[in-house]
């Protein structure tokens, strides 16, 4: 079994530039920022690379001791995860401000680690501004380490320390672009995170009922049937006229980056609230970026049941979405964990359908048959011939039609010869393209 690379966690409490530091690290907006404290909620992952060595960054929520707040109980506990999977701390405290009590808890605590810590006081914008950090090393640290995270004051000799200070990695295993990225997506509290955790096996990503807990998209790597896959776990969407305020706006373009990034995606439903509007606009934001889909109608295990509720409860989200007819649904409980193991076949199965490439023979043959036996309506008296088909990409898929009047087939002449082909080749899951070029 590989190594993995080595783990850095920033620790610190609220609001003292983790998340710009991350960032800066990084060279991505990858872990939101903002003026208010208590952004950052769970454990963000990025690779990074410095002088031809790697290693794993991991950004923390804000660490208040002894909070009673749900939310910050649950930060807490995430940063602990972060200490303890680390090789490396980075503590960083904020140079305008005096040692704060949170900074001497925060320091008890780092002390029992027994990992090693660089401590890093931030906001050091010029000289004049270093000289604070000298009230740090009562803290017991040793050497503060002056930065700024804004302006990227420094960086560079923190980033030599770092590695100073880091086990040696085995060299990189090479990266296999092509695997199944799974974003899981939805409104929020439709139970993402708890779905992402039963799926992990582990509390990676926080989880309460409080709706919109989750606000950045977080990667898992995961071996499935010795495959890889990540897991892209996202805020929840919401609709725009919807959102109160721009954290809440850089969630959500974070979750439409995370469906770019994504090959499939599985949308989250909760069973209780049904498939509604929202949850439309969500699906066709998925298929108009041409991505493969599952849906994933969470809490069933709530929902009073009839010999056929289930068959119901398609029909009725197939009544308002005709298009999810070709799409896989899985009724699950992130909670009991009822079928959510399904959810990774059925997106391996959608993954690979996305692969396919038909053999342009078997298209014609197949086509020729289904033309003749139903061919396109004429057009002003006008017969359409179409000669010749092929494909011409996959993931997604996209099939040409060369005919002699391509602005004479219609809609509902596509569609059906949409539905001949998923009959016969598949593609359930995923997003099919039909093009008609003049011949």
């Amino acid at each position: 079994m590989a190594k993995r690379d080595p783990i850095v966690a920033i620790i610190g409490r609220p609001n003292v530039g983790k998340s710009t530091l991350f960032n800066r690290i990084a060279r991505k907006r990858k872990s939101i920022i903002h003026p208010q404290a208590g952004i950052t909620r769970d454990r963000v992952y990025e690779d990074v690379n410095w002088s031809g060595r790697q290693f794993t960054l991991i950004d923390t929520g804000g660490y208040i001791p002894e909070s009673q707040d749900t939310i910050e109980t649950a930060v807490r506990a995430q940063v602990e995860l972060a200490i303890e999977e680390s090789d490396l701390i980075l503590f960083m405290v904020d140079a305008n401000d005096l040692i704060m009590p949170m900074d001497v808890q925060i320091a008890n605590l780092l002390r029992t680690s027994n990992k090693p810590i660089l401590l890093v006081a931030n906001k050091c914008d010029n000289e004049i501004k270093e000289q604070n950090r000298y009230e740090f090393f009562k803290l017991g640290f040793g050497e503060v380490n002056p930065i700024s995270a804004q302006n990227g004051r420094r960086i560079g000799d923190l980033l030599d320390l770092i590695l100073e200070k880091l086990p040696m990695a085995a060299p990189p295993e090479k990266d296999e672009e092509n695997h199944l990225r799974l974003a899981i997506i939805g409104m929020p509290n439709a139970g993402k995170s708890s779905l992402v955790n039963g799926l992990l096996g582990i509390d990676k990503l926080i989880v309460t009922d409080i709706p919109g807990t989750t606000r950045d998209s977080i990667d898992s790597e995961i071996k499935y049937h010795g495959e890889r896959i990540t897991l892209i776990d996202t805020a929840g969407l919401r609709k725009k006229r919807n959102i109160k305020d721009d954290i809440e706006f850089y969630s959500n373009v974070r979750t439409d980056r995370a469906i770019e990034r994504c090959n499939v995606a599985v949308l989250v439903i909760d069973a209780v609230k049904g498939f509604d509007r929202q949850d439309a606009a969500i699906v066709r934001s998925i298929l108009d970026r041409k991505k493969g889909l599952v849906l994933a109608i969470n809490k069933w295990d709530l929902v009073q049941k009839e010999s056929n509720t289930l068959k119901q409860y398609q029909d009725d989200i197939i009544y308002r979405f005709a298009e999810l007819e070709h799409y896989p649904m899985i009724f699950i409980s992130a909670l009991t964990k009822q079928r959510i193991g399904q959810i990774l076949s059925t997106a391996r199965d959608v993954y690979f359908a996305g692969q396919q490439r038909i053999p342009t023979n078997a298209l014609n043959n197949y086509f020729q048959t289904v033309i003749d036996q139903t061919p396109p309506p004429t057009v002003q008296g006008k017969y359409i011939q179409i000669k010749y088909v092929t494909q011409v990409k996959k993931e997604p898929p996209v099939f040409v039609f060369f005919c002699n009047y391509p602005k004479g087939i219609k809609e509902e002449y596509r569609r059906f010869l949409a539905n001949k082909l998923r009959q016969k080749f598949g593609f359930q899951g995923v997003p099919v393209t039909l093009l008609f070029r003049q011949k």
